[in-house]
């Protein structure tokens, strides 16, 4: 019999300042719809927008990255 050595990897998360431009319900009957299509209206103004689900509020947040 040989040991066995598992490996285990571990994945560091960068977190960045955001700011929250707009939530909308997650309820909704479009559902992320209206945010992704507001986040592409920002993008298209230059500014980096990103939808982010928030489990807590049930809402779909667009956030702008504070890079």
């Amino acid at each position: 019999m040989t040991d066995r050595t598992d490996t285990v990897h571990i994945s560091t998360i960068t977190t960045t300042e955001s700011t929250v431009l707009e939530s909308f319900p997650a309820g909704a009957p479009r559902g992320s719809w209206p945010a992704e299509e507001f986040a592409a209206a920002r993008r298209a103004e230059g500014i980096p927008a990103t939808v982010v689900m928030n489990i807590t509020t049930d809402t779909f947040d667009v956030k702008a990255v504070n890079a």
